[in-house]
């Protein structure tokens, strides 16, 4: 009773409602929208000699179908994290960590192995 539409009959407090989320929805969408076309999607990066050896040291350990490409920056701050560079190159190992989490990816990155959130990678 004390709010403002607590004197409203139901089917005009249900009307308002809709009306407000319907709003909020198309307002969500048009920022979505907006957002995807400010942010260019991640591209493939061209590699440096030392990078393409470790690329094709990869390819011959674990198959070209298990490479993936860094998106953004990674920031290793858990044990067993890596630290990796946009960019960089990664071979899959396995698509879940030790906690059954699929959010975190075991990955070799040509030498360290461990764990990189699976947001920040795209195939190769």
């Amino acid at each position: 009773s004390q709010m403002p539409h607590g004197h409203m009959p139901l089917p005009s407090f249900r009307k308002m409602v809709e009306d407000t989320l319907e709003q909020s929805g198309a307002q969500l969408r048009t920022f979505c929208q907006a957002f995807e076309m400010v942010t260019p999607s991640p591209v493939t990066q061209p590699l440096n000699p030392a990078e393409e050896r470790k690329v094709l040291s990869l390819v011959s350990k674990h198959g070209p179908d298990k490479l993936y490409q860094v998106t953004s920056n990674i920031s290793g701050s858990k044990d067993l994290d890596l630290t990796l560079h946009r960019g960089q190159i990664v071979a899959l190992l396995q698509s879940v960590d030790t906690k059954g989490n699929t959010n975190r990816w075991l990955v070799d990155a040509g030498g360290p192995r461990g764990f990189v959130p699976a947001g920040k990678l795209q195939p190769y």
